[in-house]
């Protein structure tokens, strides 16, 4: 029985990652359609998550596919019924991606503590908080938004090799990988975008 629970998780997984891999490399190109193969890989993710015992991974992952959803309409059409280019974060942008890191850890860590059989509460809670506060800004299509998921995945990575979820490490650690040259990726992008915009002008 769980053996064949193993071999499910592990095939979830592989299936979840196949999926979250054409997501990041479509979000490395700046690319809208990313956010279809995430929610694909979000939904797969819940039920590995669930049996895992990852409460606040799986709160993230809920998170997350509404971030998914909110993101690619905010990506097509912005405020002003136009596609919305990248940026850098205001000061006010990075007060708030702060603000969430803080208050996500503070209640993760509260409720998996007191409230759940997690036996990592302030390791679980740390990777959501950043990832919570890096998918906020992937929505805003932020250049930070890289770093703090980087963050998150620097955290997740050996709490995923600890849960035995190898697989789901594996993606992260090519996931830090696609996001450190997403970063200088989106850099260039926006380098690019200034200077069309200048020769134009």
């Amino acid at each position: 029985m769980i053996e064949d629970l193993f071999t499910q998780l592990t095939w979830l997984q592989a299936l979840g990652t196949a999926f979250g891999v054409v997501q990041v490399l479509l979000a490395r190109k700046n690319n809208i359609h990313n956010y279809l193969f995430g929610i694909v890989s979000i939904l797969i993710s819940l039920w590995v998550l669930y049996m895992s015992k990852l409460y606040a991974d799986i709160i993230l992952s809920l998170y997350y596919l509404v971030m998914s959803i909110y993101g690619w309409f905010y990506w097509k059409f912005g405020k002003h019924a136009a596609e919305t280019p990248i940026s850098y974060s205001t000061k006010s942008d990075h007060l708030k991606a702060l603000g969430i890191v803080w208050a996500c850890f503070t209640l993760m860590s509260y409720w998996l503590r007191f409230h759940t059989d997690s036996d990592v509460p302030y390791w679980d809670a740390g990777v959501s908080g950043f990832a919570w506060a890096g998918m906020w800004l992937m929505a805003k299509r932020k250049m930070e938004n890289w770093i703090f998921l980087n963050i998150s995945n620097s955290i997740a990575i050996p709490l995923l090799i600890y849960k035995e979820l190898y697989v789901y490490a594996g993606l992260t650690i090519f996931l830090f990988i696609v996001g450190t040259s997403g970063y200088f990726k989106w850099q260039k992008i926006i380098k690019n975008e200034r200077r069309e915009q200048l020769a134009t002008a």
